[in-house]
């Protein structure tokens, strides 16, 4: 089986594991990112530049239906993720929270993802598709036993809830198309570079195993799983 796949945020690790698996697949890619194009990715694989971080989102807002029309794609993926730079801290404590940094995170976290959403909205009302937006595990308030990582964590919760409300808007205009989060586990990026040094044996996961994974999530993607907030493995997490 073939078909198209377009991925959002498509510069990350994971996104350019996907698209690379989409062409290993027979299937067409698109990526979409506001990075130039990588010279690692094969040429095969359609690549638009868009600076969605400028104030004016009117380009994004113009190509990105435009792009949907042209190649219907049937799977998408948003990859959109933050947890630390140099600026942005995961913080231990409450006493490191920080105005300028929650906001960045929340704006790449929450904001982008749903501006994306937004975007392709009229398209996801006219044709069938999946669409399975990068969440994470420790956005679920259920799960939380740790504490700690304040912005990241109330960012991902954000989206989760904002993904789960938007599936039940979809559900009454468009049955077919089903949208879900996903926590893809942890995985070899430079997301999760500064914590990966303890974690035991297996855990960490190659953006090619990582991109096989969400695949296959992508491939048994069915009504019952529409608003979920997904694990790797396809099974549901609590919210």
């Amino acid at each position: 089986m073939s078909g198209c796949l377009l991925v959002l945020g498509a510069s990350s690790g994971i996104g350019q594991a996907l698209l690379q698996l989409a062409v290993e697949k027979g299937w067409q890619a698109i990526g979409v990112s506001r990075q130039a194009r990588p010279a690692t990715l094969v040429s095969s694989i359609v690549w638009q530049q868009l600076d969605y971080h400028q104030q004016d989102l009117q380009a994004l807002e113009q190509t990105l239906p435009e792009i949907c029309l042209q190649y219907q794609p049937q799977v998408l993926f948003i990859c959109h993720g933050l947890l630390q730079l140099a600026e942005v801290k995961a913080e231990k404590t409450i006493r490191q929270l920080d105005v300028a940094g929650a906001g960045r995170s929340w704006w790449v976290n929450y904001l982008v993802p749903m501006l994306h959403l937004k975007t392709i909205w009229s398209y996801l009302l006219q044709q069938p598709c999946k669409v399975l937006v990068l969440s994470a595990k420790v956005g679920s308030n259920t799960d939380n036993q740790l504490g700690g990582w304040y912005s990241y964590r109330a960012a991902k919760a954000a989206l989760n809830m904002a993904v789960k409300t938007a599936a039940i808007e979809l559900q009454r205009q468009q049955r077919q198309t089903w949208i879900a989060t996903v926590h893809p586990g942890t995985t070899d990026t430079l997301l999760a570079a500064p914590f990966t040094k303890n974690l035991p044996v297996g855990q960490l996961q190659t953006t090619a195993e990582t991109a096989l994974r969400l695949w296959q999530v992508a491939e048994h993607l069915q009504a019952a799983d529409h608003g979920a907030l997904l694990n790797w493995d396809g099974k549901q997490l609590p919210y």
